[in-house]
């Protein structure tokens, strides 16, 4: 395993962004995503110091001079972090954004903030629009959040009526909402039209049933 990949595990496993490990540790996103990905692989010492303290790993276990450190596995998960989050039938439901919120279940999940355990909902998606990489009959785990940076996956409401999950990208006057598979177009708001796409949450993660 590269630097750069114990660098992104080791992100991820804390529940951080790209651009929250690079403020953190006063870097460009640029940076960083060249340090995930080796094109910068002659990282300062001082950086590395900086991101093990944050990601709390030692530097010698991102430098890779440690291979038996404090890897993420899945035992390390402390119970106090796993939360039943519930379970909605359709991406609109548990957002308020129609009438119909019923809970079909609870699912165990970890959650990294126990304080933000109320944002979070699982929810069952129709549709092959996002496939391959969310399957119809997919679980994908929500934050709600009013906004999402631009090539993440979010849940949005469209005029007040339709909510959809797709990828959100931001141009200077429009925003325009992608589908991974192809078959689906890109739908382009412009103008005043921009007011009609509404962020309702960030996907998190995603569970397929095999």
């Amino acid at each position: 395993m590269t630097i750069g990949q114990r660098i992104k595990i080791s992100r991820e496993h804390k529940g951080l962004s790209q651009v929250e490990l690079a403020d953190k540790i006063k870097i460009s996103k640029q940076n960083l995503y060249k340090y995930e990905n080796d094109i910068i692989t002659n990282i300062p010492s001082d950086k590395i110091e900086d991101m093990a303290k944050v990601l709390e790993v030692s530097p010698s276990y991102l430098m890779g001079w440690e291979e038996k450190s404090k890897e993420p596995t899945i035992h390390e998960l402390p119970n106090d972090k796993v939360f039943m989050i519930p379970i909605y039938d359709s991406v609109s439901a548990g957002f308020g954004a129609v009438a119909q919120d019923y809970v079909l279940g609870y699912m165990p999940t970890y959650i990294t903030c126990p304080s933000e355990q109320e944002q979070y909902l699982w929810v069952n998606v129709q549709g092959d629009s996002m496939s391959p990489l969310i399957d119809d009959g997919s679980k994908i785990l929500v934050k709600k959040q009013t906004s999402v940076d631009s090539g993440q996956i979010g849940v949005v409401l469209i005029d007040g009526e339709e909510a959809v999950v797709k990828k959100v990208k931001y141009g200077t006057d429009w925003i325009e909402l992608q589908s991974i598979n192809p078959y689906y177009p890109p739908r382009k708001f412009t103008g005043s039209d921009i007011k009609k796409v509404k962020i309702l949450g960030l996907v998190k993660e995603v569970s397929k049933t095999l």
